[in-house]
């Protein structure tokens, strides 16, 4: 399987009585009280992850605003949400998975067989499944985490990679032009970086695009399947997005973690603005 499940495949596993843990993390900058939704419905069994709190360590200006928590903090996330050796993870949100990503990503990074729920909360209500209410503790997990298993780089490989390979920039487009920044201290782009929104990866119905959808929507940004690839965004969280994206279409990315806010931070860094990467 891809980084992908489907409500009824999923609903069809939890009835066979196939070991899953749902994993809920819904979050996002706008409305951060994902608890309080989780608690209204959410999928049976599912437990909730506080991105903030489990997806990342101390905001460090150099390290971006969501860098990666440390190792043992997210072993101990991970066993704390039930997670025992072998066992299939299932992640999802209520916002086209932007969230739900992060965590994608760095269970895939730590080795544990994980999936996104393709079009989240919305496709599981869509396909008439039950949600439960209230809270939700899970049986401690035992689980031994890995790391490394993900691509990455960092600020300095970063400044020079779009001189080989395509380095995209997945925040919305004014972001990236520098027309608007809510967040960071400096408005612009990544030198180099090509314009590439994640809301692009996902239709009106909330689900990704097919893989040939997205192949064809990255060969127009000149990515082929051979191409050297690295994605970042505001604080290194909708960049996996992007990365689950790029493998439906078969293609492997790199993540910069601390992505623009880290960059932004560094008054050593050139920062592009206009629609076009220098």
């Amino acid at each position: 399987m891809g980084p992908l499940i489907n409500a009824h495949t999923l609903q069809a596993r939890l009835q066979a009585g196939k070991r899953t843990v749902i994993l809920d993390v819904r979050w996002s900058l706008g409305d951060p009280h994902g608890l309080v939704h989780f608690k209204a419905g959410h999928l049976p069994g599912a437990v909730f992850v506080d991105l903030a709190a489990d997806l990342a360590g101390p905001h460090q200006p150099l390290q971006g605003r969501h860098p990666l928590p440390s190792a043992g903090a997210f072993q101990d996330a991970a066993r704390r949400w039930g997670i025992r050796t072998g066992d299939r993870v299932v992640a999802y949100d209520d916002s086209g998975n932007l969230a739900a990503a992060r965590l994608w990503w760095m269970l895939r990074d730590a080795g544990v067989h994980v999936h996104l729920l393709d079009g989240g909360l919305a496709a599981w209500r869509a396909a008439g499944l039950p949600l439960e209410m209230g809270t939700v503790l899970a049986e401690p997990g035992d689980i031994l985490l890995g790391s490394g298993l993900m691509p990455v780089i960092d600020a300095d490989a970063t400044a020079g990679f779009s001189m080989s390979g395509m380095l995209l920039d997945a925040r919305a487009g004014e972001r990236y032009r520098g027309e608007v920044e809510p967040l960071d201290p400096r408005a612009g782009h990544i030198p180099g970086a090509v314009s590439a929104p994640t809301s692009e990866n996902i239709g009106p119905d909330g689900l990704f695009l097919s893989a040939s959808e997205l192949r064809e929507r990255f060969a127009e940004m000149g990515i082929t399947e051979e191409a050297s690839v690295a994605v970042y965004c505001g604080s290194g969280v909708t960049a996996a997005h992007q990365i689950a994206a790029l493998e439906v279409a078969g293609i492997s990315a790199a993540l910069f973690p601390g992505s623009f806010s880290a960059w932004s931070s560094d008054p050593e860094r050139l920062v592009a603005t206009g629609p076009t990467p220098r």
